[in-house]
């Protein structure tokens, strides 16, 4: 009760800041049976902040000298249906909104009427007036054609194809190398190798009746998907010090950089190595030898399983960048958190953009020579929810820091994990 009470003065307080991403000020104006803004405005912010991250539009405040202007209070029902006629149909497909009657103090120090107006996050792209728009910053802008497609990508309710599902039109059948794709045949496959890799999703049949491979198959069963999806691989870069840049211009602040390339389980095992090759490990004398690792490698096996897996690969000239500093290793991967999921909710929530991929990689398993990793996992994909716990936990046992995700952009994920200090 006391929370809400106190929001009155939280809004202030965020009003007193100015527009963001999450806020819009207008203020309105009635002349006669007319209302200003206009109601293809009122859409078009509306839709621009459900295409982003959901916002808030507060009618009654002038923008500029962020001063509560108010609404009449004989007028405030009928700004209220105007706005919601406006989501409901000039927005396709139409947006549902939460509005809120709130009183204000103007500058006189007189209560004044605005009208409060929330629109979540959308679980569909949605069109306004004013095109596909999105929120950048305090203001809203139309979508390129690459973010307007990869939004419906993330967004499709139907989903009926998802783009590793997807066919790779210049790709055939005789791409998928055998030994590739036999790894994943079992007892009771039978004999028709085309009917396998169908029902792995690893092939499909394209309109023109032939079998083709999908970007599934190109990516686990192929020797290099970079031929059809070029940014599909992982570069990485081990820097000297704590930051990218020199100390001068002639040093050697750059100690490896490697880009790793094949079907994503060589890119994850490589990528380890990397990590397993530069990291440094030091060494405690307190009861006999102790030798500590800069990582927990289990960790960083995770994070690259989760990055291959769950990155979104309809991100042009996006790849997996992995960075590994002398006191943190970074982790980009393309793709904002899909629907509803976020940051802090990781660690309790699955998800998986790419269920094929996840569930071919649940199929292949762990080498037996690898050196770094010790684990129980006969598997390199883990559906049960365990990798991030397993990133956050064991990370923070070694260096007593926990990793920080955090959403870039709203289209790459950012994986810092912390390294343990001598």
């Amino acid at each position: 009760m006391n929370q809400d009470q106190n929001y009155p003065e939280r809004l202030i307080a965020r009003i007193r800041l100015g527009e963001d991403s999450n806020l819009e000020l207008k203020t309105v104006v009635f002349k006669g049976s007319r209302i200003e803004p206009h109601q293809d405005s009122l859409a078009d912010e509306l839709a621009a902040f459900a295409n982003t991250r959901g916002g808030t539009l507060l009618l009654g405040v002038d923008d500029k000298t962020r001063q509560v202007t108010g609404v009449p209070l004989a007028q405030l029902d009928r700004l209220e249906q105007f706005v919601v006629n406006a989501a409901q149909t000039l927005i396709v497909p139409p947006l549902p909104v939460l509005t809120r009657k709130l009183e204000l103090l103007d500058p006189t120090g007189a209560a004044c009427a605005v009208l409060q107006v929330d629109a979540s996050r959308g679980l569909q792209v949605h069109r306004s007036p004013g095109g596909y728009l999105h929120r950048v910053g305090s203001s809203k802008r139309e979508m390129a054609p690459e973010l307007l497609a990869r939004l419906f990508q993330q967004r499709s309710q139907t989903r009926l194809i998802r783009f590793d599902e997807q066919i790779v039109p210049t790709a055939t059948m005789g791409d998928l190398e055998p030994e590739l794709w036999r790894r994943f045949r079992t007892a009771r496959s039978g004999d028709d190798p085309n009917d396998l890799l169908a029902k792995l999703g690893m092939i499909a049949r394209a309109d023109d009746g032939v079998l083709r491979p999908t970007v599934a198959g190109v990516l686990l069963a192929s020797c290099d998907p970079r031929r059809w999806l070029p940014n599909a691989f992982v570069q990485a870069v081990a820097y000297r010090g704590a930051d990218a840049v020199p100390e001068s211009p002639a040093g050697a602040y750059q100690v490896d950089a490697k880009d790793f390339t094949g079907p994503l389980d060589q890119q994850v095992i490589e990528a380890c190595r990397f990590v397993f090759r530069n990291m440094r490990v030091f060494a405690f004398k307190d009861l006999g030898r102790r030798d500590v690792p800069q990582f927990d490698m289990g960790a960083v096996f995770e994070a690259l399983i989760n990055a291959v897996a769950h990155r979104d690969y309809a991100i042009y000239g996006s790849k997996i960048r992995l960075r590994l500093y002398a006191d943190r290793l970074e982790l980009y991967s393309p793709g904002a958190l899909p629907n509803t999921l976020t940051v802090e909710s990781l660690p309790y929530r699955q998800f998986a953009r790419n269920e094929t991929l996840t569930s071919l990689l649940a199929k292949v398993p762990v080498p037996p020579e690898v050196e770094w990793l010790q684990t129980d996992r006969r598997t390199l994909m883990d559906k049960r929810g365990e990798g991030v716990p397993i990133i956050l936990e064991n990370s923070e046992r070694l260096s007593g820091r926990c990793p920080r995700y955090r959403v870039l952009d709203d289209s790459e994920l950012l994986l810092t994990i912390f390294a343990a200090q001598p």
